[in-house]
């Protein structure tokens, strides 16, 4: 049998811890634009690279916190699926740690960060969409 332990503080499928996850997060929901976060956050790569980054990051723990509070509505009804929101209903500065506790049973089925289900599909639209074809050659150049 094979298994593996992951401590409490690092991220499921992205690299680095859940309190810097949720420090990005933070920034991106408090910044008057993702734009501006995402300069701020990563000024190691070009502004596309950032945004995708940060939306990625930011839809990942959002989608996690959405599921952590239908898992615990008696703590979380009411709240919104933000990390301000999160952190004012836990009353602590590292919520997604914490929460991770809280859905200990649970961690199989969320969404990483918080968890180790599969990440939620993107628009249920694209989901579902079949492969492009290949389609015909484009036309031969006559020279």
């Amino acid at each position: 049998m094979t298994f593996g332990l992951v401590p409490d503080f690092l991220c499921s499928r992205l690299t680095g811890g859940l309190e810097e996850v949720e420090a990005a997060v933070a920034a991106a929901e408090a910044a008057l634009t993702r734009e501006a976060a995402s300069e701020a956050l990563r000024r190691d790569i070009e502004l596309p690279g950032a945004l995708r980054w940060l939306r990625r990051r930011t839809r990942l723990v959002h989608a996690g916190i959405a599921a952590a509070i239908g898992l615990l509505p008696g703590l979380l009804a009411g709240f919104e699926p933000t990390v301000s929101s999160l952190r004012s209903a836990l009353g602590a500065e590292s919520a997604l740690v914490c929460l991770r506790d809280a859905v200990a049973p649970h961690l199989s089925a969320l969404p990483p960060p918080l968890g180790f289900g599969p990440p939620p599909r993107a628009a249920e639209g694209l989901a579902h969409r079949p492969p492009t074809g290949t389609g015909p050659d484009p036309p031969a150049c006559t020279r």
